[in-house]
């Protein structure tokens, strides 16, 4: 990429949160009944979830918007320590191809923002066939950055994304570790260093299986390693057709010694 490309400014801000925490937790926030046993048996789903973990990814903004009065209404469902990543709307992502968003990205900032210092990061997800085109790709992070100063994380899933990372670092875009892996950088920490982010599917089958036992204890060394450089580092389990990533992520809370998001605050 030559230097013609970026031209937008690098942003210092950031949302507030604990330099090199390890936040772990589920796409969503469902209880299975086989796991049901580990969690509180008062309150909402939401209440009850956040008082062993300390992150939720929101994908249902994936889909459709919520209400502001919504989003402030989860962000007093959780512990002060608790930090929500939210999915950027499929309009922006899948129907927009990253084009001419600015309304959009005004809309749902608007919305989601009612989380507050609730609100850890955003996540980025593409389509497999969106490939890398620099100046879609530049315009929008500019739209994006002069509207949101706080953590960003990109899942892409086309290969031509992978010449994309001196932008991604440009512009403090975090590129999501991913399994199953689809690209050629993507089992691996690639864009932004000032975050971390896996995202873990499930393997062999994917959104069903669970992890091995040996493949969660890797796992947590790794990511206590990453933390100790000083940066966020997140692990969501998307295996959660079959309620797995409940049992991996309290499995991977144990591995780590974390204590459980609730025992920190007051309900």
């Amino acid at each position: 990429m030559n230097d013609t490309v970026l031209t937008g400014a690098v942003f210092d801000g950031a949302v507030p949160q604990a330099p090199g925490r390890i936040f772990v937790g589920c796409a969503g926030w469902s209880l299975g009944r086989e796991y049901a046993s580990a969690f509180p048996s008062d309150g909402t789903h939401l209440q009850r979830y956040a008082r062993q973990f300390n992150t939720a990814e929101i994908n249902s903004s994936f889909y459709r918007p919520h209400r502001p009065q919504t989003y402030a209404r989860w962000a007093e469902s959780v512990p002060a320590d608790f930090r929500f990543s939210v999915k950027i709307p499929k309009l922006i992502s899948h129907e927009q191809r990253l084009h001419d968003s600015a309304r959009a990205l005004d809309e749902f900032l608007g919305q989601c923002g009612e989380l507050g210092e609730r609100l850890g990061c955003l996540l980025l997800q593409l389509p497999p066939s969106l490939a890398f085109e620099p100046r879609v790709a530049e315009a929008f992070f500019i739209q994006l950055r002069e509207r949101f100063e706080g953590h960003v994380v990109i899942e892409p899933r086309h290969e031509s994304w992978v010449q994309g990372e001196s932008m991604l670092i440009h512009y403090r875009i975090a590129q999501a570790t991913v399994d199953p892996s689809r690209l050629s950088n993507d089992s691996q920490l690639s864009g932004w260093p000032g975050m971390r982010y896996w995202r873990l599917h499930g393997a062999p089958r994917i959104y069903y299986s669970a992890y091995e036992e040996d493949y969660l204890i890797r796992l947590a060394v790794e990511l206590k390693a990453k933390a100790q450089s000083g940066a966020p580092t997140w692990c969501i389990f998307d295996n959660t057709a079959s309620g797995a990533a409940t049992g991996d992520a309290l499995k991977l809370m144990e591995l780590l010694g974390l204590q459980p998001s609730g025992l920190t605050q007051q309900d």
